[in-house]
């Protein structure tokens, strides 16, 4: 594993990180494919129906009296879902054809539990811990046999999803990480029957008040780290798949205000993608997804619990968007997974054979065999991609 420096990243800029990083000791092999590949991991648990809110369905308003969003919160995207106005940044993506959404999505893992539901989507088989390595890092021995360094992670450690027999690039930015917005408001409410505690991190973090800014902080871990990825998956000789994550999504409580600064962030963060990737953007697909979806209803502290099925994001010049892709059970009743979550009937794992088949050009054998074992009744989604 080779680590690149931030200090260096952040003294050249984006123009100049390409250039430099051809002159230094960081050595990029080349790429046995053009096409770019970025997971964007969205650690906590996502609320999809909060994020692409079907608000036309009189479901979704039962189930969250005080959390539902009406028509003239949201931005319309077919007359029946809509985008969270804090994702409003993306729609000229949509408005492209560079930005799909497929809901009611999730791994095959129907438990509850953050540590196992990120394992089992990281490690690609059907059972947590069911392997040590990611299967992302064996797509990358199958794309080019592990002999080049095909693949970057952004962060203070590699994940497991890259984690493997095959080297990886990591790039991590030097500074503290960040305070996650569900942290605060559990130490908000451990101490809210103090007054001089109360005041004193009500000063410090805002949290009662609404960031209303147009920018995300200058030092946001994850701004920051898309602009990186952006410079470095840009270089003809760099690599072609990168991984990044943006936390804080456990949202039980305080949910309306937490998401949308969440999803400021991730706007910024895909947008600076697409700016740093440049021409290379027509040649690349991100995906974002979470390890499991919330609850379909609310509970009683405006937010939402651990749920099933959730939601991925897909954007990029390659992608064929403008679309909701996928099935989509509804919310009623009988629709609802043990009467109480999104029945997940699209599966991560058919998106992503979609992606490395697709896209990566992986052969369609060995995604099955190596890369997802026993997944072969979830065939590749299709419809995803530009012919």
């Amino acid at each position: 594993m080779t680590m690149l420096d931030r200090r260096l990243f952040l003294k050249l800029g984006g123009a100049g990180l390409a250039a430099a990083l051809a002159s230094s000791r960081v050595a990029f092999a080349s790429a046995p494919t053009d096409k770019r590949f970025i997971f964007v991991f969205l650690r906590g648990g996502l609320d999809g129906l909060h994020a692409l809110v079907p608000y036309a369905d009189a479901d979704y308003r039962r189930l969250r009296p005080s959390l539902a969003l009406g028509r003239d919160a949201v931005l319309d995207l077919d007359g029946y879902f809509g985008l969270h106005d804090a994702l409003g940044p993306l729609m000229p993506l949509w408005r492209a054809g560079e930005l799909a959404f497929v809901p009611a999505a999730t791994t095959r893992y129907r438990n509850r539990s953050h540590f196992d539901g990120q394992n089992l989507l990281e490690n690609g088989t059907a059972r947590p811990r069911g392997a040590r390595d990611g299967w992302l890092n064996r797509a990358i021995l199958g794309l080019n046999g592990g002999d080049d360094r095909l693949a970057l992670s952004l962060g203070p450690a590699v994940p497991l999803i890259l984690q493997g027999a095959a080297p990886v690039q990591a790039w991590s930015n030097e500074q503290l990480p960040d305070l996650n917005d569900d942290f605060l408001e559990r130490l908000a409410i451990v101490y809210r029957d103090d007054p001089l505690f109360h005041a004193a991190l009500t000063g410090a973090t805002g949290m009662t008040e609404p960031d209303m800014s147009d920018d995300a902080p200058t030092n946001d871990n994850f701004l920051i780290s898309s602009r990186a990825a952006a410079d470095i998956l840009r270089a003809p000789q760099g690599p072609r798949i990168g991984v990044l994550e943006l936390g804080g999504w456990d949202t039980h409580n305080g949910q309306p205000y937490r998401l949308r600064r969440l999803f400021e962030r991730l706007s910024q963060g895909l947008l600076a993608l697409r700016e740093g990737l440049g021409p290379v953007w027509s040649e690349t697909v991100v995906m974002v997804a979470s390890e499991f979806g919330r609850t379909a209803a609310e509970n009683g502290n405006r937010g939402t619990d651990h749920g099933t099925g959730g939601l991925a994001m897909l954007a990029g010049g390659a992608v064929r968007g403008g679309q909701v892709a996928g099935d989509w059970p509804g919310l009623s009743p009988r629709a609802l997974f043990e009467e109480r979550d999104v029945l997940a009937v699209n599966a991560y794992e058919a998106i992503f054979k979609a992606l490395l088949i697709g896209h990566m050009g992986l052969d369609p054998a060995y995604a099955e065999r190596v890369v997802f074992p026993e997944s072969r009744a979830l065939e590749p989604f299709t419809g995803l991609l530009r012919a």
